[in-house]
């Protein structure tokens, strides 16, 4: 799996795409901080955080789509599919790359905290921690659902809209929920609320440091990544 890790890591920034990613998450990042904090004169980087999610859930496919399409496309896989390590290895090694470009990036706007812990007279170092962890917990799921969505597919495009169509489906699961109203089905508000990970992302943003919804965000990265190593186990008994 480091190996894998290790591979997947020296692509990203022997590339662009790890600049390209983090750029524009960076770029984006500051005009949102200047917005959220510096022009509303606000110490909480909760709103900064909440808009840079409808941006990560557009951006995160860059970092996704290739790493399993690709493979398949030009018939590279079979180095995958004839590997002596597991494929759970290989998953895993591929998603904390990607994971890790993730946090890396994200870690450059805690120079933002810096800024506010200077010029702010109130700065809340238990509320930004708990923004943090929720933001990179849902961030790593919208990374899993791109794993998943890469290893269906064999071209990149399709890896990055199915990404982004699923991420955005989740995004309104919530909204919809509410919105049912049939006598006999009001029991699905419950369950599409509770498989919302935008709802569970606003307790963090709110401060609520719910083991719950730290369980749920990893159990849920848990079920993509093993339904993508039932693709590729598939794939790999199909042709062998």
């Amino acid at each position: 799996m480091l190996a894998i890790w290790k591979r997947e890591i020296q692509n990203y920034f022997l590339t662009s795409i790890g600049y390209v990613f983090t750029g524009i998450f960076l770029l984006v990042g500051g005009f949102m901080f200047f917005l959220s904090n510096i022009y509303s004169s606000s110490a909480s980087l909760s709103g900064m955080l909440g808009n840079l999610n409808y941006l990560f859930m557009l951006i995160v496919p860059i970092l996704t789509m290739k790493l399993l399409s690709e493979e398949k496309r030009n018939k590279s896989d079979q180095l995958l599919l004839t590997s002596p390590r597991s494929i759970w290895d290989i998953i895993l090694g591929k998603f904390l790359a990607a994971c890790t470009v993730v946090v890396i990036a994200t870690a450059v706007t805690l120079f933002y905290v810096v800024i506010l812990a200077v010029y702010s007279t109130k700065t809340y170092p238990a509320l930004i921690a708990t923004n943090y962890l929720g933001f990179l917990l849902l961030g790593f799921s919208y990374v899993a659902i791109g794993v998943l969505m890469s290893a269906l597919t064999e071209n990149q495009v399709s890896a990055a809209v199915l990404t982004i169509g699923v991420n955005l489906l989740l995004q309104i699961l919530e909204s919809v929920g509410t919105s049912i109203t049939i006598p006999g089905l009001s029991f699905l508000n419950t369950v599409i609320s509770w498989m919302s990970l935008y709802k569970r992302f606003n307790d963090f943003s709110g401060g609520i440091l719910s083991f719950a919804n730290v369980i749920y965000y990893l159990s849920f990265c848990g079920v993509m990544l093993f339904l993508a190593v039932r693709v590729i186990d598939k794939r790999r008994w199909s042709e062998g």
